[in-house]
Formats: C-alpha cells, sequence, structure tokens
C-alpha cells in the first residue's frame, strides 16, 4: 500500500477520497528528528508552507528510495530543493492552479485596506478612539497598478483591478503572449517607477538579492503602496520600515515574510503597514480545489508506477 504523509495537512474529504481509492494517509505534522525518522517509511510526502524539504532532507529519504513524490500544495515549490529531489529520484510537483482566486482577492484585500486605513482605524477604534479626520484614504480609482510577475495569480488581480477603473501595466521576466489588450507590458524600472500600487507576483530564488530593496524604494512615486502575498524574500523588510518611516511610501500589505512566524515588531507594529499570518490559500473552496489536484497528481502518478 503506498503510504501518504500530509506534513502540513490536507482537507478532510481529500484525505477521505484517497483512503478510498487505496492509500494510506498520515495527516500528521512531524518535526525535527520525528520527521527524519518518518520521511523514510513514506511513498508521498505532502507539504505546504511550514515543512522544509531541504538537502538534508532528502538524503535521509534517499537512504531507503521509498520517497517517489513531494507535492506542495499551493502555488510555488520555494521550500522544496526541487532539483536536488528530482537528481535523487524524487519527482516534485505542485497544484498551481487552485489557490489563484483566493490570493488575488486577498492582494486585492489589502489594497483596500491600506488605501483606506480599514487595518489601522479597526484597531484605534477597538481602542476607543475616534480618528474619523486621521483617515483621509486613496481611491483605487485612475490608479495605476503595477504587476511584478504575470502568472495566474497576478491575471486575477489584473482583472479585479480593470473592473475598478485601475490602469493595469506589468513585468515579467518573459514577456508574455496573448495578453488583454487593456493590460500594459514594461520593464521592470518602468513599472516602479509609474506604479501607485505595485503587486508581486513572483518566487523567492535562494541566494538570490531581493527583488523589492532601497535601489527600488528610491525611485517608486511619492506615496506608492506595495504588496506582497506572493513569496516571503523577495522584499527587503528592514528598507521596506525606512521607505515607509521617510514618507516614500504611504503604507505597505504583507501576508508573506522574510522569517515566519513573523518575529521583526518594527514590521508588526507599523501603523502604516496591512498584515495577515500568509493566508492567501486559506479559504474553504481553494482547499477544496487543492485537495482535488492533489488527488489528481497522486492517482495519476502511482498508477504509472505499476
Amino acid at each position: 500500500m503506498v503510504k501518504i504523509l500530509a506534513n502540513d495537512g490536507i482537507e478532510k474529504a481529500a484525505a477521505k477520497e484517497l483512503e478510498i481509492k487505496g492509500f494510506e494517509v498520515i495527516n500528521n505534522h512531524y518535526e525535527g528528528e520525528e520527521l527524519k525518522k518518518i520521511i523514510k517509511e513514506v511513498d508521498c510526502l505532502i507539504v505546504r508552507s511550514a515543512t522544509k524539504v531541504r538537502e538534508e532532507l532528502i538524503d535521509i529519504a534517499a537512504t531507503t528510495g521509498k520517497l517517489k513524490l513531494v507535492i506542495r500544495g499551493g502555488v510555488g515549490i520555494d521550500n522544496i530543493d526541487a532539483v536536488y529531489a528530482i537528481e535523487n529520484g524524487i519527482q516534485v510537483q505542485n497544484t498551481p492552479n487552485a489557490s489563484s482566486i483566493s490570493v488575488a482577492e486577498l492582494t486585492f484585500g489589502h489594497m483596500l485596506a491600506v488605501s483606506r486605513y480599514i487595518h489601522i482605524s479597526n484597531v484605534t477604534l477597538r481602542d476607543g478612539k475616534w480618528e474619523k479626520k486621521k483617515y483621509e484614504g486613496t481611491e483605487l480609482f485612475g490608479k495605476t497598478l503595477g504587476l511584478i510577475g504575470f502568472g495566474r495569480i497576478a491575471r486575477e488581480v489584473a482583472k479585479r483591478a480593470v473592473a475598478f477603473g485601475m490602469k493595469v501595466i506589468f513585468y515579467d521576466i518573459i514577456e508574455p503572449e496573448n495578453v488583454d489588450a487593456s493590460y500594459k507590458y514594461v520593464d521592470k524600472e518602468t513599472l516602479i517607477k509609474e506604479a501607485d500600487f505595485i503587486s508581486l507576483h513572483i518566487p523567492n530564488i535562494k541566494g538570490e538579492p531581493h527583488a523589492i530593496g532601497q535601489k527600488e524604494f528610491e525611485i517608486m512615486k511619492p506615496n506608492a503602496y506595495l504588496i506582497n502575498c506572493a513569496r516571503g524574500g523577495v522584499v527587503d523588510e528592514a528598507e521596506l520600515v525606512k521607505a515607509l518611516d521617510n514618507g516614500k511610501l504611504a503604507g505597505a500589505a504583507l501576508d508573506v515574510f522574510e522569517v515566519e512566524p513573523l518575529k521583526d515588531d518594527a514590521v508588526r507594529n507599523h501603523p502604516k503597514i496591512s498584515l495577515t499570518p500568509h493566508i492567501g490559500a486559506a479559504t474553504a473552496e481553494a482547499q477544496e480545489r487543492i485537495g482535488e489536484e492533489i488527488i489528481h497528481i497522486i492517482s495519476e502518478f502511482f498508477s504509472n508506477q505499476d
């Protein structure tokens, strides 16, 4: 029987469906030595963001040769040393379609929250303060949204931006074809200089410098907003705080962080930053779709192993 470890959890209906199909599902979380021990006994490992599948863990799994597949329940695979895993006979897959709408909606929610002070006025009102005159916000209508990275999630954000009357410009490493005529492709520097709102939709590449750091903050428009619901590490958070403190940026919104759980008090307590604890894919609908994709991946993969 194929044994599956869902180390960061899996939707209950998906686990049940896998069991009906004849797979054994271990829906528990293991860390440290416990994870190193059980990884030798499973054929498939399912993770989300919490579990890091690095070279050491892959080496341990490779001692038995039992682990054949690692699935990231989400869009990226930043927390998996994918190339090394493949070199050791372990396939790596993810679920790129499942959470696009959920992350796009959270991105837009953060844009509204930070531009209209929803994030901080909610806090001060609960503290007994009535600071109505303090929170003069900014409309999204008529503003330019710059999307860095133009994959599935960014395109969902772009659709919503157009509905709000925003102008959409975007940058990607490779200029995509068959793009809606209402979106304009520009180079990265032009985007950073022209956008009123900049939303990131790129992976964090291990060993690469921050995609947004001191240089980028310096050329942003005065009173621009930065949104990151993509990956922690693509924004230099120390430089972000400086840009907010010196009045260069009007605000920022973060769902992902360089270190998770978030420990940096300068970020956590900053009144100009709207924060959520990495909940981009945390909707019932997204989790159901992730479960369905995982079932499909596992069923197809192990049927071809026979």
